[in-house]
């Protein structure tokens, strides 16, 4: 037996990184209150076929909500692109990617398909102000001068580039660099990318399931 210490691992890795959208988090979790309050109190108070009503919407709601606000997200991992969206979910490895772009909203494709990436929502405000950030940082605003505005203590402020586009782009821009570097650390050995895409039953199915008691409830009341 060696009395040598074994070597420590000081491989780089590389963490997986999430983008979700802020404001749908704090809007679903919201929406999922007011609609728990509202039914649990039909539930409780109601009569008739009110609080069957109630329960229903419930059923039809929460996995509703959840599915557009809560759970669509983009994992960036070290060799894979998981992209979570309301009612699919999309797995493939990095050089799989064909394009990511952002327009009126992000554009996934591969595979020959394309897939809206609901996490990261276009918000056109945004770009307006993070245009109109950039503009300022270079100076282009038609003013008598192109020196950049000082900062604090008096030194020049220079936006970093990232900080000069919208949440969707700025994610976006980062993806693709992700691909690129794969692409360029790929054996030759690696084998066409494989696509996954699975249907998120179980959220799909208590939708189903609440719409179906709704419409009943609706009827029979």
């Amino acid at each position: 037996m060696s009395d040598t210490p074994a070597r420590a691992n000081t491989a780089p890795t590389y963490h997986d990184k999430v983008y979700r959208s802020g404001p749908g988090l704090v809007g679903g979790c919201f929406l999922l209150v007011l609609l728990l309050w509202l039914t649990i109190d039909a539930m409780v108070n109601g009569s008739g076929s009110a609080p069957a009503l109630a329960a229903s919407v419930l059923v039809l709601g929460a996995p509703l909500i959840a599915a557009f606000s809560l759970w669509p997200q983009v994992r960036a991992g070290q060799d894979r692109l998981l992209v979570r969206n309301p009612f699919r979910t999309i797995k493939l490895r990095w050089d799989g990617v064909e394009s990511l772009v952002s327009t009126l909203s992000v554009e996934l494709r591969a595979g020959g398909r394309k897939f809206v990436i609901w996490a990261l929502p276009v918000s056109l405000r945004q770009r307006k102000r993070a245009s109109k950030r950039a503009m300022i940082d270079a100076g282009d605003r038609g003013t008598v001068s192109n020196t950049p505005r000082p900062g604090l203590f008096g030194a020049p402020r220079s936006l970093p580039q990232s900080a000069a586009e919208a949440m969707a782009d700025r994610a976006v821009t980062e993806l693709n660099e992700r691909v690129a570097q794969y692409r360029e650390e790929l054996p030759a050995d690696a084998g066409e990318p494989e696509l996954s895409v699975t249907w998120n039953w179980w959220l799909i199915a208590p939708m189903l399931a609440g719409a179906v008691a709704t419409i009943a409830a609706l009827v029979a009341g």
